[in-house]
């Protein structure tokens, strides 16, 4: 079966009107081709039979002769006695009522020789054995069958021909509603907002209208989730500024409460992140192995080890990139932070984007992934932190990023490092 709707819906059209066309002119051929050319020789074979016994009885074969001379053209035959005898029937293969009318021929009369239907199309010629010699016998073929049967045939074949290709054309019309709304949805799913119209049939324009609305729901829950965290954030920094400024301004230690402001503001930009997402920012050709070079590098600058390396990452990807830039930093902020080394890899395909983050440090149980993805998940027992706090956002906002570019967030385990293998994919 077509995977596609509209192979399955032309299938539907074309499956019928072949099976009619089959049944209609098998029936016509058995029935028109077949019955009514036994019917139409039979009537000749009496003639002929007649003929026959006329010229046994004659004395001689000058009185045979005189006798068939006056019957040639009230019977409409042409006779000639004797003639030299054929001894083969000539028949084209694609002659369908050519083998009916042979075999009423040959049935209905005893001594016939020989039956020639190629010589010419439009006269059959036959050679039966007298007692005087073979009889030449020839009539118009239009005596034992019809006259251009075959243009019904034609006639059906080429309306199913023209009312498949309209039906088909319809189709397609009814169909590129459904087509565009598709388009839409999995444009929407890659976190790009394009224009739709609902158009076509009302089940169609129904399904349109409940896509646009399902669609402004989520974008303006978004946008109120993206301004509730950036108020609460914003709102939270005005009594952090004036802690660091009364720390500064006493003379006792005051490191270890510099410390935790300091963990407080990070924790804030967590929640700003998560909060963000990729809210207002449009998708443009990226190049992706740039974008992560410029992540690594940024790691680099923070004194962190890692690497990067490349496979097939030639081209460009449709994507926002500050939002991949986001992820990626998290990524291998995570990486970092629970081991020593952290390796990214770029793999670019036909149909996705691959950028994987592995690292050395203790990973994540295969029972427990699912649960890390979670937003605020700790993970203490399978994860050391001894490279700072982490308010168990980074691989949410990871996930959530892929999955507004129509991708996924995989974890597993890396051959290489040992460690955690995080895949950020990205649709094409």
């Amino acid at each position: 079966m077509p995977r596609s709707l509209y192979g399955r819906a032309a299938l539907i059209l074309i499956v019928p009107i072949v099976t009619i066309q089959a049944v209609v002119s098998i029936v016509f051929i058995q029935r028109f081709y077949e019955d009514v050319t036994r019917q139409m020789t039979s009537g000749v074979v009496l003639e002929l039979s007649y003929l026959m016994r006329e010229i046994e009885a004659a004395p001689d074969l000058e009185a045979a002769t005189r006798l068939i001379a006056p019957l040639q053209e009230p019977l409409v035959m042409k006779l000639t006695l004797p003639a030299p005898m054929h001894g083969q029937d000539r028949m084209a293969f694609f002659d369908l009522s050519g083998r009916a009318m042979i075999d009423t021929l040959r049935s209905g009369l005893q001594g016939i020789s020989a039956i020639d239907l190629v010589s010419n199309k439009n006269i059959v010629r036959l050679w039966i054995a007298t007692r005087f010699g073979a009889l030449d016998v020839q009539f118009p073929r239009l005596r034992v069958a019809a006259r251009n049967p075959h243009q019904l045939l034609v006639l059906m074949l080429v309306t199913g021909i023209l009312m498949t290709i309209i039906a088909i054309m319809f189709l397609r019309n009814q169909l590129r509603p459904i087509k565009r709304l598709a388009h839409a949805s999995e444009a929407f799913g890659k976190g790009r907002v394009i224009a739709f119209h609902p158009t076509g049939a009302t089940e169609v324009r129904a399904a349109g209208a409940a896509f646009l609305s399902m669609r402004s729901k989520i974008e303006r829950q978004i946008e109120q989730r993206t301004m509730m965290l950036s108020g609460v954030s914003h709102d939270l920094r005005t009594p952090l500024t004036r802690l660091k400024l009364g720390l500064a301004m006493l003379e006792d230690d005051t490191q270890d409460l510099e410390r935790d402001v300091s963990d407080m503001e990070g924790l804030l930009d967590g929640f700003l992140d998560f909060a963000r997402g990729d809210a207002g920012e449009v998708p443009v050709s990226t190049n992706p192995y740039a974008l992560v070079q410029q992540a690594v590098a940024n790691a680099h600058r923070a004194d962190k080890q890692v690497e990067v390396s490349a496979v097939s990452a030639k081209g460009e990807v449709m994507l926002r990139p500050k939002a991949v830039l986001r992820a990626v930093e998290n990524l291998i902020g995570n990486a970092v932070r629970y081991g020593d080394h952290a390796l990214v890899t770029v793999i670019l395909g036909e149909r996705s984007l691959v950028i994987r983050v592995e690292d050395d440090g203790p990973g994540i149980p295969e029972a427990r992934r699912d649960e890390a993805l979670k937003p605020f998940a700790r993970l203490e027992p399978a994860r050391n932190q001894n490279k700072g706090p982490g308010v168990g956002l980074g691989l949410s906002i990871a996930l959530d990023i892929a999955r507004a570019h129509g991708g996924a967030l995989r974890l597993g385990e890396s051959e290489k490092m040992g460690g955690l293998q995080v895949d950020l994919i990205l649709s094409r």
